[in-house]
């Protein structure tokens, strides 16, 4: 089992910039995929980076977001520059164990609860 925690929300005004951190217990996560998900008020849960060996973004942030891990902290974070107001959700991170790089909310066996970022205009 895996159980994973994110911080490092909060409320920003547009153009700033959050950090979020998902730390991880229970499994090591060296050899996971890990992913950052986004959901806001009625929309479906989106898929915003993962890290494995390399990176993956969608397009909405990229140049904008940074994905990155640390394996000897079983932590992965989230570097959040240029925030707009679309950004506004909950962020939750995710592990997977496929062997591949996936976009997919289904390939993400493990979730955290979630951290909540409000961006104002």
């Amino acid at each position: 089992q895996v159980q994973l925690v994110e911080s490092g929300g909060g409320l920003v005004q547009a153009g700033g910039s959050l950090r979020l951190s998902c730390a991880a217990s229970g499994r090591t996560l060296s050899s996971a995929k890990m992913g950052w998900f986004r959901q806001a008020p009625g929309k479906e849960r989106e898929f915003v980076a993962t890290i494995g060996g390399s990176t993956l973004y969608a397009d909405s942030v990229k140049g904008r977001f940074t994905i990155s891990r640390d394996n000897g902290k079983n932590t992965v974070y989230l570097g959040m520059n240029s925030l707009k107001p679309e950004d506004t959700a909950v962020y939750y991170c995710a592990a997977s164990f496929r062997t591949w790089y996936s976009q997919r909310v289904g390939d993400y066996a493990y979730w955290g609860q979630g951290t909540q970022v409000t961006v104002s205009s």
